[in-house]
């Protein structure tokens, strides 16, 4: 696992620590993190801030041009919302940690040429595989099922 996935990944654990749901993500631009952030709708109460848009949130305003040039990592494939906010900023590259328990709109994505690549990490699976287990209720809203 490289440095970037593991720091999206240390994101979803601490979401998980504060009660949450234990997604994680860092925003890359040049190989330096300038944005971080994990899933917090239980945490803030609301509707929007998945881990995707935390760690863009988190990154602040930047020109059109920084979101051209960075790498999204997410522990967990981008749901429609979160990839509407990719393809809304340019960003070229996707780095998802696993999409066994959830597939997102990857294809979407690619249809918009940007490019996805899917690690099936283990640590990422696992943890997804033990909060889905034990909080269906929670996951279920947090996918809008």
């Amino acid at each position: 696992m490289d440095q970037y996935m593991a720091a999206a990944l240390e994101e979803a654990k601490i979401g998980a620590a504060e009660g949450g749901i234990p997604i994680g993500s860092v925003l890359v631009h040049n190989g330096t993190i300038i944005g971080r952030g994990h899933n917090r709708r239980v945490q803030r109460g609301s509707a929007i801030l998945h881990g995707e848009m935390d760690a863009l949130e988190n990154a602040g305003r930047q020109p059109a041009s920084v979101y051209r040039e960075s790498v999204l990592y997410t522990t967990l494939s981008p749901c429609a919302m979160c990839s509407g906010a990719i393809l809304l900023y340019g960003i070229p590259r996707v780095v998802v940690g696993e999409n066994r328990t959830f597939m997102g709109e990857e294809e979407l994505l690619r249809s918009r040429g940007v490019r996805v690549a899917v690690l099936q990490d283990e640590a990422c699976i696992a943890m997804m595989t033990a909060f889905i287990r034990t909080r269906p209720e929670l996951w279920n809203e947090d996918i809008g099922v």
